[in-house]
């Protein structure tokens, strides 16, 4: 733990590698250099477009971005964990997105990944003005500790005269005229129209039946979060929307529920004027050690639920499914328990990775799109008591597996799903959003098919009836990276596809059997110190995959070492991977300030491993240092 009075952490002076990739994005054309960019505080952000927390990191970068316009360059490395996002189409349609403004570097073989020995996404490198390393931060939360090391080295460099102000390499993108860019979610209205979360250009919009032709836009387009009426409203990145039954909206005074995911935030909409409320939320994230209150992290798909009359909230930020009730105006958790996996079991025992998507059948069970795990889970709640249920898992197998195979559930794989909805017939469809396909689960015959393929990331899916009693119902799919939606037919035999099965490609961290020492490495900025005001500071979780890996030092505990025991060869087990969970409060030091700012560091890491006997018995692990 550093003194109040000590320089933010620093790693000893390492030259930094060169950044090599693919290509670049967000540079005019232009290829970048570390010696190009020496004079300036360089932030590398190694991410995958997937990860929530690396959503959540952007966010935390933008004013710091801003603040240091002339002296701080970020430059993204995108290291990819699915093969879609291995895709330079698809990693360019990310980065349009998600509004990165900032130069982006395609790295599909984790060459710089591997060269800054990053484990984690996220991680950040703070490379100083002469183009040595002085700090790697893993994970989120790290914004204060950032902004306080940047200042530091723009003082110390601009006194040594190393410091070197004006324009970054950043070139912004031409935008494009389309109705709609990157919508999310979507849902029919009552009129027959279709209202749509637009979620690049933040703002609900309804359209005719045609799926085409625009009646009216909720919220400026500006980001923001703002209450008013449709014409000032904000939003920031909305996703998920769901409509009260007409008895209920008329009890709360607005219809509509929207998942203002960036925002962290659920809005409520009046779809007679579009004016929009703040139902829930405080627009700062729930980080994953806070008892939950007012804060939610951001909420991705929202459906309501009959069965426990309110709504369910895909809670991505925390791995979680919440339930917000609209007569209390409170939102609490309903399922998992912030660990990040696939874990099937009771409500409060189960493990979710980032749910994206939620629909509810006509038999109650809500339905959820966990996309981390490349899922699909259901939850049947107990008829004697609607608060309490188990969770299930119809397809997936982990975090790591993944790939596009139809056949029995047992054996079928997805690619990173987004959306699901209910089908008249009892199946369930799927949006399959990294395979650009839509899929079905029969969940009586146990069967996975395939229904339409050769789509942009498709995020969501609405049956609509069809024109006439002699057409059957049909699809209308929110084709996200193609900016529309499009109808399709339900065929009447659904294809069965094999495109293969993939794991997610990391290099693998070759460690001892038998004792092995995990250090998670953090070191509170200048001016900070552990916070244990209200209990622990700091908090570790272990776990393994297989289970069989870890022999001993499973489980939480306060300190961030811990000696865990890995399997022996008599085993059988040669690899697997880590997950390994940190959490540390830092906050202001001075005791003269009455109220202290204090800041959450947090991250979650699977590390592969290889067992490798005489390899090295420490696993270091830097959260901040």
């Amino acid at each position: 733990m550093s003194d109040q009075n000590s320089a933010a952490p620093r790693s000893p002076r390492v030259r930094a590698s060169e950044l090599v990739g693919r290509g670049w994005l967000n540079t005019g054309g232009k290829e970048l250099s570390l010696k190009q960019l020496r004079g300036k505080v360089v932030v590398l952000d190694f991410w995958t477009f997937c990860c929530i927390n690396c959503l959540h990191v952007l966010e935390e970068l933008r004013p710091i971005e801003e603040e240091f316009s002339d002296t701080l360059v970020t430059i993204g490395v995108h290291s990819p964990k699915f093969v879609h996002e291995a895709d330079p189409d698809a990693l360019a349609a990310a980065v349009e997105r998600y509004e990165v403004n900032h130069p982006v570097l395609d790295d599909p073989e984790l060459v710089t990944w591997q060269e800054y020995t990053a484990r984690a996404w996220p991680t950040l490198v703070v490379i100083d003005p002469e183009g040595y390393v002085v700090s790697h931060m893993a994970g989120e939360g790290h914004a204060q500790n950032l902004r306080i090391l940047v200042s530091e080295l723009v003082a110390e460099h601009e006194a040594k005269g190393t410091l070197h102000r004006g324009d970054g390499p950043f070139v912004p993108p031409e935008p494009a005229a389309t109705s709609l860019r990157f919508p999310g979610k979507a849902i029919p209205l009552p009129n027959g129209h279709l209202l749509v979360s637009d979620s690049s250009r933040h703002s609900l919009v309804e359209l005719q039946s045609d799926g085409e032709t625009v009646v009216r836009r909720i919220g400026s387009g500006k980001r923001g979060f703002k209450d008013g009426d449709a014409s000032v409203a904000q939003f920031s990145e909305p996703g998920g929307l769901t409509l009260l039954p007409p008895h209920r909206a008329s009890e709360v005074g607005y219809d509509l529920v929207v998942a203002d995911t960036v925002n962290h935030a659920l809005r409520g909409v009046n779809l007679a004027d579009g004016t929009v409320r703040t139902l829930a939320g405080t627009g700062r994230q729930l980080m994953m050690n806070e008892e939950p209150g007012e804060n939610l992290s951001s909420p991705w798909d929202v459906v309501w639920s009959p069965t426990t009359n309110d709504v369910v909230v895909a809670m991505a930020g925390v791995h979680q499914l919440w339930r917000f009730d609209i007569e209390s105006s409170t939102c609490v958790p309903l399922a998992g328990t912030m660990a990040e996996g696939l874990v099937d079991g009771p409500l409060a025992e189960s493990w979710f990775a980032q749910p994206s998507g939620l629909a509810v059948d006509r038999d109650g069970r809500v339905w959820v799109a966990d996309s981390e795990t490349s899922a699909l889970r259901f939850i049947e709640f107990d008829p004697e008591n609607p608060g309490q249920g188990t969770v299930h898992s119809a397809i997936g197998e982990g975090l790591f597996d993944f790939g596009f195979r139809d056949g029995p559930a047992a054996e079928a794989m997805m690619q990173h799903p987004l959306g699901v909805s209910a089908l008249p017939d009892g199946s369930v469809a799927i949006a399959d959003t990294y395979n650009g396909a839509v899929r079905r689960f029969d969940p009586n015959t146990k069967i996975v098919t395939t229904l339409a393929q050769d789509l942009a990331e498709p995020s969501d899916i609405v049956v609509v009836p069809g024109p006439n009693d002699d057409v059957p119902p049909q699809l209308l799919v929110v084709e996200s990276a193609a900016h529309r939606v499009v109808r399709i037919q339900i065929p009447k035999e659904a294809r069965e596809v094999d495109g293969g099965v993939h794991q997610s490609q990391r290099p693998a961290s070759d460690i001892a059997s038998g004792v092995v020492s995990i250090d998670v490495v953090f070191t509170p900025a200048t001016g900070q110190k552990l916070d244990d005001r209200f209990g622990p500071s700091t908090t570790l979780r272990v776990s393994s995959t297989p289970p069989e890996l870890l022999v001993e030092g499973a489980g939480d505990g306060q300190d961030l070492h811990r000696d865990i025991v890995i399997a022996g060869p008599e085993s059988g087990i040669t690899e697997g991977v880590l997950h390994v969970t940190a959490h540390a409060a830092s906050c202001d030091a001075d005791p003269d300030i009455e109220f202290p700012a204090c800041h959450m560091n947090q991250q979650d890491w699977g590390v592969p491993v290889r067992i490798v006997e005489g390899a090295d018995n420490v696993l270091r692990l830097p959260l901040h240092g």
